[in-house]
């Protein structure tokens, strides 16, 4: 796996992942965190869920994704649009909490999953991450 320097807005990291795009989902991943309980709530549609969590990573990120290879703020880095990783993203959720019910395990919320991965899992290096909090 390669190094990848990943910047949206006000947020950087450093990490090991297999291409350019794992690299920049994993930085949308980590700033979506503080919204998985909404996978979790069954009274809002996908569609809520999808405006949501649109809303809150275009408030709280930049318009583009930045990678690069070499190291931070480099012209040279692929850039990916947000909302569309955003997308991306939401779509792997809903899928994820589809599965789930279809595997019997919907009473684990989604949350809790992430959260539990992220413990087991040691594959980031944080550079310069947001320290601020997103609100729910």
């Amino acid at each position: 796996m390669a190094k990848f320097y990943v910047q949206c807005g006000p947020r950087s990291l450093v990490i090991d992942a297999m291409d350019a795009d794992a690299a920049a989902m994993h930085l949308v991943d980590l700033a979506m965190q503080p919204h998985l309980w909404i996978y979790d709530d069954e009274g809002l549609t996908d569609s809520d869920r999808h405006g949501h969590v649109m809303l809150e990573a275009l408030l709280h990120m930049g318009t583009e994704i930045r990678v690069s290879e070499i190291g931070f703020h480099r012209s040279d880095a692929q850039s990916f649009g947000t909302p569309d990783m955003v997308h991306q993203w939401h779509q792997t959720m809903v899928g994820l909490a589809r599965l789930m019910m279809a595997a019997g395990l919907a009473s684990r919320p989604i949350r809790q999953l992430a959260t539990a991965t992220r413990e087991t899992c040691d594959t980031t290096t944080l550079a310069a991450a947001s320290s601020r909090k997103l609100p729910r």
